[in-house]
């Protein structure tokens, strides 16, 4: 049987380091954090050459963990049980991680969602509400993909279903190839930075940082990002009409339904009022039902609803008496996973692993205090010189609301009026058509993200919700049946099946690098270089920029994480703000050629005079678009952080 040329390459590699450490003497020229490096190196060679993540990184791992054990005690016996015993240990630390147990239900809850066919309906009344704007048909598609990416955050479906849908539409409307084809691949990969993302959940557990600040703070960042794709969209469509022509106007509006058409017949051609007036005047208008006016004045005075339980969600989160938060005692991951009688280190720069991976860093501020994916829930005990009355007295002071509040309240109110006072007949039968196709799919989002983010329910709590959520979309869109339930099942188990096998090779691998020192030989390497705390960020950043065009994002996070966050309590960073930095950059590893995985399931899709090339040249304004995203969080911080302040603090 013929062997590929690069499974050649890769054992050739392997065998040469074996060579190099069995053979070489003196040890003192090729010290074990050395050969750590090599490893790193190794295994970033390996995966670009095409192996598989998960089994390549547990299969390196073994290797040179035997080899660093090896080279401590020469004992072929007792270096082998020791590296089984590491390799139980790291699976058995991976499998209890509860933030691992939300990653299958988000996919199934994507999955089921995927198949209840929302998308085509979405698509079409965004198109037909953002009409009258510049490039509309890819600010319909930008649109769309936030929203059904926030439902499923699954990448590749949302590229592939608006590939189906939006570009022909695109194409057809005379959009240049490039500009559909940036607009679907961007707006398909934010469903890896907004909530519920299983790119931050993967994060979270590999770094420590709770997964609930994580949801919270990405939140912000990602409607930023959309907000920016739309601007660059309007922008070209203003400058460039001949990139994105205008809509004509007979696409540009509804039918009126016949209860409509005579309520537009009366002096009222506002949607309201006119309503309001049929209501209580129903001799002008007695051939429209009753029940047809309150049907349709409850679904125009829903915004008005939904404005009103927003302020008041956000003023009672702002006034209650601010609570310290300590995880308890028994939820931290401290514990050690190494007592089991491996041997003590050499003094040859042979470094024990840390204790868990997984465990929290160390952070002195407690409203940013990683550690866990559930929500904050015990208060801290106050100190023992603190006086016991002192603590409920504090609870109950009440906090006036900020400045900002009353203009975050009066924006909306403004909003409001633009919106009823625009609120035509014609325009309401499309706000109608938006609402059907948008409500169930708000409710869902609202009921997951928002039990996660006020500390109802934690993260796999919702995720349970939110599958069946999306169970429940698919009955009442009646397409939840056998055959689509099997195939969500499956899909599901495949993706989390490859999650936590990836979890296990990162383990394993993360505990022989530390074994043999090369984080250790990493974190001295960049102290010595006497770096500012910015220059290090756009250092880490620079680093993950480029490792994102031959790497996938999984592997950026599960291999490179683990060697970066260690670093951040030395320049005094924030674990979650260098997070919600990593998830806005780790964008570019579905953007970035060529590895973009974006631009391939897109082209799969595409009709045949669609080329691969012009798919990725229609992707780099895009990525432009997010370092300037980059730019404007690190430079605003508060962008990220004062969502996960306001509820954590």
């Amino acid at each position: 049987m013929k062997i590929h040329k690069a499974l050649w390459f890769g054992l050739s590699c392997i065998a040469l380091v074996v060579l190099m450490i069995a053979f070489l003497t003196p040890w003192d020229d090729l010290t074990t954090g050395h050969i750590g490096l090599l490893m790193l190196a190794l295994i970033v060679v390996a995966i670009m050459l095409g192996f598989p993540t998960a089994f390549t990184l547990m299969g390196m791992g073994v290797l040179f963990t035997f080899l660093a054990y090896y080279m401590q005690s020469s004992d072929p016996g007792r270096s082998l049980g020791q590296t089984l015993d590491l390799m139980v240990q790291r699976t058995y630390a991976t499998m209890t991680n509860d933030s691992l147990i939300s990653i299958p239900l988000f996919v199934f809850m994507g999955y089921l969602v995927e198949r209840a066919n929302l998308i085509e309906k979405l698509f079409r009344s965004m198109h037909l509400a953002l009409a009258r704007l510049p490039g509309a048909l890819a600010v319909a598609t930008l649109a769309t993909c936030a929203i059904f990416a926030t439902a499923t955050g699954i990448v590749g479906a949302v590229v592939t279903l608006m590939g189906l849908l939006a570009m022909p539409a695109m194409l057809k409307a005379g959009y240049s190839v490039r500009l559909t084809a940036g607009s679907i691949t961007a707006g398909g990969c934010l469903g890896i930075l907004l909530p519920p993302s299983v790119m931050l959940i993967v994060y979270g557990a590999t770094t420590g940082v709770s997964v609930v600040q994580l949801y919270a703070g990405a939140l912000f960042p990602g409607i930023m990002l959309a907000i920016l794709y739309m601007v660059y969209v309007i922008i070209v469509a203003k400058l460039r009409p001949d990139m994105a022509p205008p809509l004509p106007m007979e696409e540009r509006g509804v039918p009126l339904s016949p209860e409509s058409a005579k309520l537009a017949a009366g002096p009222y051609t506002r949607a309201v009022s006119g309503m309001l007036a049929a209501m209580f005047k129903g001799r002008r208008n007695h051939g429209v039902p009753f029940g047809f006016l309150l049907r349709n004045l409850v679904m125009a005075l829903a915004p008005l609803a939904v404005t009103v339980l927003m302020v008041a969600v956000v003023h009672h989160a702002l006034t209650r008496p601010a609570v310290v938060y300590e995880i308890p005692a028994e939820l931290r991951l401290g514990a050690s996973d190494f007592d089991s009688g491996l041997a003590e280190p050499p003094s040859g720069g042979l470094a024990e692993p840390p204790s868990n991976e997984l465990a929290e860093p160390p952070s002195s501020d407690p409203a940013a205090a990683p550690g866990v994916s559930e929500p904050p829930g015990t208060p801290a005990a106050p100190p023992a010189a603190a006086p016991a009355p002192a603590a409920p007295a504090a609870a109950d002071t009440s906090i006036a609301a900020p400045t900002g509040f009353w203009i975050f309240a009066g924006i909306c109110a403004v909003m409001l009026a633009v919106f009823y006072a625009a609120l035509t007949w014609a325009r309401l039968e499309i706000f109608k058509m938006l609402m059907a196709s948008f409500f169930p799919l708000a409710v869902m989002i609202a009921a997951v993200l928002g039990s996660i983010g006020f500390g109802l329910a934690t993260p796999s709590e919702a995720a349970a919700m939110g599958a069946m959520g999306g169970a429940l979309l698919a009955l009442a869109y009646r397409r939840l049946n056998l055959p689509v339930l099997r195939e969500s099942v499956f899909l599901t188990a495949k993706t989390s099946a490859m999650v936590c096998w990836l979890f296990v090779g990162s383990s394993i691998f993360s505990a022989a690098f530390a074994l043999l020192g090369g984080q250790r030989i990493i974190e001295e390497w960049v102290l010595s270089l006497g770096l500012t705390q910015i220059q290090f960020l756009l250092l880490a950043q620079v680093i993950i920029f480029l490792l994102g065009w031959p790497l996938e994002w999984t592997e950026i996070i599960v291999i490179f994480m683990p060697i970066f966050v260690p670093l951040l309590n030395t320049f005094g960073i924030d674990p979650l703000f260098f997070g919600l930095l990593v998830a806005l950059n780790l964008q570019t590893a579905f953007l970035s050629p060529p590895v973009a995985m974006s631009a391939f399931y897109l082209k799969g899709v595409s009709p045949p005079h669609v080329s691969l090339n012009q798919i990725f040249l229609g992707m780099m304004p895009f990525m432009g678009i997010q370092v300037v995203a980059i730019f404007l969080l690190y430079m605003f911080p508060a962008i990220g952080m004062w969502l996960p302040t306001v509820l954590y603090r």
